[in-house]
């Protein structure tokens, strides 16, 4: 099971085959990612910009556009770190050296284990956690570089500590937080003298403006521990 931390991290598959694509959802699904699929590479560089994924799948024999052209403009014309995995039937040692040098973090190869793809998905997000583009749960979507978040499509107005707040929950869904962890996740250490009562402001500002939009609490507060921030 993927761990909570990852879940709702959003992977886009690059890859023309139908049927590989199809696997390749059910099992991301399974795990909590939240999927989008391309089908060649003109339909990946539109989604890529459009949805900022946190990780790609890329196959490199696409129409349109190959992969390694996708991965040279991932790198080199827009600068993005985005996580990448290759995803591909080219198997030479060759292959696999340009793969890398193109900036891919991961190279497996076709035919492919769809349980072991999943574990080295995990073990790339989590190296590279602070690359994620967008992250999604149960209804919440956040992009932490450009400080917008969203909840059912509509964008919520939030000052910086509700942002990180909110950040903070997300990446650590269904998990109790006490005040001290939140604490120490939202504010720099030459911040930390201020009162943990200061979360509970935070939070309670935080829940009327989500309130305004929708009349589930997300987030609950546990007698004795912290607060959780809870699926639909």
């Amino acid at each position: 099971m993927t761990p909570k931390s990852l879940i709702g991290k959003t992977v886009l598959v690059v890859e023309d085959d139908p049927k590989i694509r199809q696997l390749l959802k059910i099992y991301l699904t399974q795990e909590g990612y939240e999927v989008s699929e391309a089908i060649n590479g003109l339909d990946a560089k539109q989604k890529i910009e459009n949805l900022d994924p946190c990780i790609l799948i890329l196959d490199l024999m696409l129409p349109e556009i190959s992969g390694e052209e996708i991965c040279r403009w991932i790198r080199e014309d827009i600068k993005s770190m985005m996580p990448i995995i290759m995803l591909t039937a080219k198997a030479s040692e060759k292959n696999r050296i340009q793969g890398f040098k193109l900036g891919a973090d991961d190279y497996v190869v076709k035919p492919f284990s769809p349980g072991e793809l999943m574990v080295r998905i995990e073990a790339v997000l989590r190296r590279t956690a602070s690359r994620c583009g967008k992250l999604s749960f149960t209804g919440f979507t956040i992009k932490p570089a450009k400080g917008e978040a969203w909840i059912n499509g509509e964008q919520l107005e939030l000052t910086h500590f509700e942002f990180k707040l909110l950040h903070t929950f997300m990446q650590h869904p269904e998990q109790v937080l006490s005040r001290e962890q939140i604490l120490t996740f939202i504010y720099e250490k030459n911040e930390r003298s201020v009162s943990e009562r200061t979360i509970d402001v935070h939070i309670k500002n935080l829940r009327e403006k989500i309130k305004e939009m929708t009349p589930k609490d997300y987030i609950q507060t546990v007698r004795g521990m912290g607060y959780k921030f809870v699926g639909q």
